[in-house]
Order: structure tokens, then C-alpha cells, then sequence
């Protein structure tokens, strides 16, 4: 098992446009194994969990996937572990990467995916009982609040959202890049580093529901409000975050 990821911040793809994983990235992906990290102009790095992403769904994957109700989007699903889980599980599921290589890795283990942003037009939005934002997918697009949004639309009134977080105060937006142990790097993409509940305050309209934990970063679960206006929570107070018992 990888080392447990570091809370210093979010890993996210880039915008609709960006090109994450064209080279270092694509590479680990393909062949299962780091090293790999996140990094920034100041010299900070990020070590990414390559072998786990690429490994089975472990103890605490599973429990999130025993949470999911109905059809299962996975945004930003990486390597596919846990669409090829629930595929194997006859659940219907569907994973959302820009990564050709992480979604052709994806397909090839049994799961369905398919390459493309979540701002972009998906199969069977507003009917989805599930969303999973986990590896840190909360900061996909730069942008938190604009993510939950697009969410609201994807789910099916009343849907679940499962998205980790780890247990730090964090909110930043940097310029990243992926770079890998022989100082090959990607694209800079925009990052958001967060680890609020954005759920609140946002056009999107979510109740807490009881958290995961298991590894730094618990799975932080809510439910879409479908009986909310677009308007409806830019004043609701935030939802409590609770533990779940294992």
C-alpha cells in the first residue's frame, strides 16, 4: 500500500481545454507505478499515489462504494479502480477523465468510462444516484463551487455526492504541473487546493450526511437538495461533519 497522501493539498485535472496527463502522467498510468508528483513554480511537490490508483479498491474505497446509491458517476476516475469495482458488482457506473490513458486503463479493466471534462455535455445527466469526487477530484476546474454546481445538474433530484476532504483549512487556487523523477513535467494546469465544505453557500443545495474515515483524508458525504432554487443556499449554514463507524 502507497504511503497516505498528504494533506497539504488537492490534486485536480485541469480546465475542459487542458491536456492533463499527455506525458509523465500517461506514463505512470500505463505502467502502474510512480514516482509522480504535483508541483509548483515555488518548489513545492505533491507526491501522487500512482500504485494505489492503480491497484484495486482498498478497505476504505469499498466502504465508499457500499455508500453509493443507484448509477455511479465517478469525476475524475483516474485508472478506474473503483468504476471497474462497481462494474463488477453489476452496478452501473460511469467514469469521467481527460486523461486518454487513464480512461483507456479504465475500459481495458472491465469499467466504463469516458474522456471528457464534467462541464462538458455527459450521458444521462439529472438521472445519476451517486457522485464520487475522491483523490482529491474537489478541485477539479479551479473551481469548487462552479464543480458542485455542475453536479446538482448531473444527479438525480436527491442524489449523493461523496467527496473526500482532508481535515485541514485549506483554500488556494495555483498554477500546477505533473511532473515525474526524471524532472519531465506536463502542461501547467489550474489547481485548487481545499479542504471546506464548499457545499454551502454555493448555487448548489446540499444536506450533510454521516463522513468516512479510514485514511488522512475522509470521504465527506452530502446530499443534493432537488426541491432547491438555483438560488436557494447562498445563506445556509454549513452541515456538520460527522464520523461514520466502520
Amino acid at each position: 500500500m502507497s504511503p497516505a497522501r498528504p494533506r497539504t493539498g488537492t490534486v485536480m485535472p485541469p480546465a475542459a481545454t487542458g491536456t492533463w496527463g499527455d506525458d509523465p502522467y500517461a506514463r505512470a498510468v500505463r505502467s502502474g507505478r510512480g514516482p509522480l508528483f504535483l508541483s509548483r513554480g515555488d518548489g513545492w511537490l505533491l507526491p501522487l499515489e500512482v500504485e494505489r490508483w492503480c491497484a484495486r479498491a482498498d478497505a476504505v474505497d469499498l466502504e465508499v462504494l457500499r455508500r453509493c446509491e443507484g448509477g455511479v458517476l465517478d469525476v475524475g476516475c483516474g485508472p478506474g479502480r473503483l468504476v471497474v469495482e462497481l462494474a463488477a458488482r453489476g452496478v452501473p457506473a460511469l467514469g469521467v477523465d481527460v486523461s486518454a490513458a487513464a480512461v483507456a486503463r479504465t475500459v481495458a479493466l472491465g469499467g466504463r468510462a469516458v474522456r471528457r471534462s464534467v462541464f462538458a455535455p455527459l450521458p444521462d445527466e439529472g438521472r445519476w444516484g451517486t457522485a464520487l469526487l475522491v483523490d482529491g477530484n474537489l478541485g477539479i476546474g479551479g473551481d469548487p463551487a462552479a464543480l458542485l454546481s455542475r453536479l446538482r445538474e448531473l444527479l438525480a433530484p436527491g442524489g449523493l455526492l461523496i467527496a473526500e476532504t482532508v481535515p485541514a483549512d485549506i483554500d488556494e487556487r495555483v498554477l500546477v504541473r505533473v511532473t515525474d523523477a526524471a524532472g519531465r513535467s506536463s502542461a501547467p494546469s489550474r489547481g485548487h487546493g481545499s479542504a471546506r465544505r464548499h457545499c454551502c453557500g454555493t448555487p448548489a443545495r446540499w444536506a450533510g450526511v454521516p463522513s468516512i474515515s479510514g485514511r488522512p483524508a475522509g470521504a465527506a458525504s452530502s446530499r443534493c437538495a432537488a426541491a432547491a432554487p438555483a438560488s436557494a443556499a447562498a445563506g445556509a449554514a454549513a452541515p456538520s461533519r460527522r464520523r461514520a463507524r466502520r
